[in-house]
């Protein structure tokens, strides 16, 4: 509202100084001598129409909200109307007057019936024209604040549909850990315990990113080196999980909690179910000016119902992309020849 207010300031400024470069030349047509004279007569004008510009704005500013009903905005500007026939030519004439009695001359004029009614038509459309233009200016800027509030509305809105995806998603996980601890309470008492650890370690890491949507891929790495260590204390018969993160990226902003639901996938869908060996692969690497995050295992299948595409994971993962990155995200499930399952998210590389 400041720039918009120095345009117009700079604007009102220059219209004047064209007038009183106009009315010099047009003097100097019939004059060699006496240039302060039109000087006069437009700052004379220039400054009696900004006086009562300036009156008018601080009086009906009150008004500005009723911009979105252009007949009373404007019906409450009409009032002025009068107060320009009234006060202009007293005012200006008054100070003409003045200054050729200083200078020792006598202001010439016609009969102050014509006069004024030839200067309350040139402030009639003065008038008008300047109303219009605060109409424009005031209507624009209510656009961008209307635009601007449906911004904040919508953001507000994805902050909340993100902040219920990412609280419906950590209980899902926990569930998931404690039940399998409690499957080895009874029978494996030191492994149980262990697996305890491992819970707590990454708890901890999800309350240290608190409500927090993005994260750096460092922080995301620890919630799943811990996720694998405890799904690998249950699971260490068969399976195995390798690491290939590229260091230089750990600084970029990923979703939290993004990968871990991709990992109990594998887990649930394909090691839980199978009885010889899954070999894991984790992986984070740039292409381009993309973040590419892959997990994929060497013995998973993507049934025909797509269960493993419709959990409450990859659902929710889906959405927050969406929410956060629009289509610069991608999210991609592929099977892999003989047999397995890559997951692939594409992210913008943040820092």
């Amino acid at each position: 509202m400041q720039r918009t207010r120095t345009v117009i300031a700079i604007a009102w400024v220059l219209f004047w100084v064209l007038m009183v470069s106009t009315s010099v030349q047009e003097y100097l047509r019939d004059h060699d001598h006496g240039v302060w004279k039109p000087i006069l007569w437009e700052s004379s004008s220039a400054l009696t129409g900004t006086l009562l510009l300036l009156a008018q704005r601080r009086h009906t500013r009150k008004y500005d909200h009723l911009v979105h009903a252009p007949l009373r905005w404007f019906a409450r500007q009409l009032v002025w109307l009068p107060v320009y026939w009234i006060t202009f030519v007293p005012i200006a004439f008054g100070i003409r007057h003045a200054v050729y009695a200083l200078a020792g001359e006598r202001y010439p004029h016609g009969g102050w019936g014509e006069i004024y009614l030839y200067e309350d038509i040139k402030m009639t459309v003065f008038f008008f024209i300047f109303a219009t233009i605060t109409f424009g200016v005031l209507s624009f800027h209510a656009m961008l604040e209307e635009k601007l509030r449906v911004e904040r509305a919508n953001a507000s809105l994805r902050e909340a549909q993100l902040l219920r995806l990412t609280q419906q998603m950590q209980p899902h996980f926990l569930f998931n850990a404690l039940n399998t601890i409690s499957s080895l309470m009874y029978s494996d008492v030191q492994r149980a315990d262990a697996m305890l650890v491992q819970l707590s370690d990454v708890l901890r890491a999800t309350l240290d990113v608190g409500e927090r949507h993005l994260v750096p891929l460092e922080t995301e790495l620890r919630i799943l080196r811990g996720y694998a260590a405890l799904m690998g204390e249950r699971f260490s018969d068969r399976v195995t999980v390798n690491w290939t993160i590229d260091e230089s990226l750990l600084d970029c902003s990923v979703p939290v909690m993004s990968m871990q639901p991709l990992l109990e996938n594998i887990f649930k869908h394909t090691v839980e179910k199978q009885r010889r060996p899954t070999a894991i692969s984790i992986s984070a690497q740039r292409a381009g000016d993309e973040l590419v995050l892959r997990l994929e295992d060497d013995s998973g299948t993507l049934p025909a119902s797509g269960t493993a595409c419709s959990g409450i994971g990859v659902h929710n993962l889906r959405e927050r992309l969406h929410a956060l990155y629009g289509e610069r995200a991608s999210f991609e499930l592929t099977v892999l020849s003989p047999a397995g399952v890559r997951a692939e998210v594409r992210l913008p590389c943040v820092s």
